[in-house]
């Protein structure tokens, strides 16, 4: 057994929205329920409801910008800064701009569907 393991067939996650989800390490992709590491490229016009996850959330930007609103005010990172959103924390995440938003998403623990919590 190595004690290291490249992942090069992240499970591209299944949406309707047009943003591209690849998770590299997490729950369906390596079983691993205490982290989830993903890339993803979010489309300009693209948002997701209000949740409030059970997880906290780091996202790093490799291009373009990204807009949450964080408990009713709006934060806009761009490429090169990230951002920590604590656990329990009620926010939405939106991409309004003119070009795509490529980014890295880390959960810990895993991003879990059961734990997301998004309003209808």
């Amino acid at each position: 057994m190595k004690n290291y393991r490249i992942q090069k067939n992240p499970f591209v996650v299944p949406t309707n929205d047009g943003k591209l989800i690849e998770e590299h390490h997490g729950i369906p992709s390596t079983e691993n329920k205490e982290l989830s590491i993903a890339h993803m490229i979010a489309p300009s016009g693209w948002s997701e409801p209000f949740q409030t996850p059970e997880f906290d959330e780091y996202t790093y930007i490799i291009k373009g910008k990204k807009q949450f609103i964080i408990d009713n005010e709006i934060v806009v990172i761009e490429e090169g800064e990230s951002i920590k959103i604590y656990r329990n924390t009620r926010v939405q995440y939106s991409n309004p701009f003119d070009e795509p938003c490529e980014y890295l998403a880390i959960c810990t623990p895993a991003f879990d569907f059961n734990k997301v919590n998004r309003e209808q």
